[in-house]
């Protein structure tokens, strides 16, 4: 049996009376890539929003290792190992690319204010302890040495990109959610940050549980263990890539009816 280490419960969210996802359960295994698809306005965003704490379901449960996470804040379900890349990029444009990455290791600093203010000891020691975690395996991993004093707003886009990536794992999450990190990129780009994705997932050094919604059909079937998909807020399918694919429910979610589609066309 796999352990399940992040799971949704009935969720059901709603804006002043609108429907935004209607009794949503699902499961994600411990290690595996799990992708959450459907059209434009279909509730994924707000599922992601749901699981990292942005936004309250009005009924159901969430759970994170066993925990139930549903009334926690945000930065509550961090520090369990919960982290997250958004859809547009949230980065601060005026701070260095180490700077940013650095935001996402302040879970770890175990000095205070006072203490942290004199560097000696155990302070510098800890200092040295991330800042090495930082250079030596995120900015390596994804390939970011030669920009990692330049200032990020002024960066290229798929850099950008690849920098929110850096900060979220700067938290060695157990869990990342990714929502559309291939928006906006090249060929080169997505093929990058695919690989980026799957060596995350996969590298007995990190090995990190992904959960990611994305629109790129080509990519999620080809990376993802499980795929659910979503439409009008509710669940339709979930299963294997090729069960998926394959689902009547899915196929009209995305194409229509056909006789609509004639229609469409007369």
């Amino acid at each position: 049996m796999s352990e399940v280490i992040l799971e949704a419960r009935n969720i059901f969210l709603s804006f002043h009376g609108v429907a935004a996802l209607t009794d949503v359960s699902f499961r994600v295994n411990k290690g595996e890539i799990f992708s959450i698809i459907g059209p434009n306005g279909a509730g994924k965003t707000c599922m992601m929003n749901c699981i990292n704490g942005l936004y309250k379901p009005q009924k159901g449960k969430l759970f994170f290792k066993g925990k139930d996470i549903t009334g926690m804040p945000p930065h509550r379900r961090a520090t369990l190992g919960l982290s997250r890349t958004f859809q547009k990029i949230e980065l601060f444009g005026g701070m260095t690319v180490l700077d940013n990455i650095r935001l996402g290791r302040h879970m770890h600093i175990r000095t205070g204010l006072l203490a942290s203010s004199v560097y000696w000891g155990r302070n510098s020691r800890e200092e040295i302890t991330h800042r090495k975690f930082i250079e030596e395996e995120i900015i390596d991993l994804l390939e970011i040495e030669a920009v990692r004093g330049e200032v990020t707003g002024m960066l290229p886009y798929g850099l950008q990109k690849r920098i929110e990536l850096a900060r979220a794992l700067a938290l060695q999450p157990d869990v990342i959610l990714l929502d559309e990190p291939l928006a906006g990129l090249n060929l080169e780009e997505v093929e990058d940050m695919a690989r980026f994705i799957i060596d995350i997932n996969e590298d007995q050094r990190w090995k990190v549980t992904c959960v990611l919604v994305e629109h790129d059909m080509g990519v999620v079937m080809d990376l993802s263990d499980r795929v659910m998909t979503l439409n009008f807020g509710v669940k339709i399918a979930e299963g294997t890539p090729q069960e998926v694919q394959e689902n009547p429910e899915v196929i009209k979610a995305y194409l229509g009816e056909e006789e609509d589609l004639y229609a469409t066309r007369r």
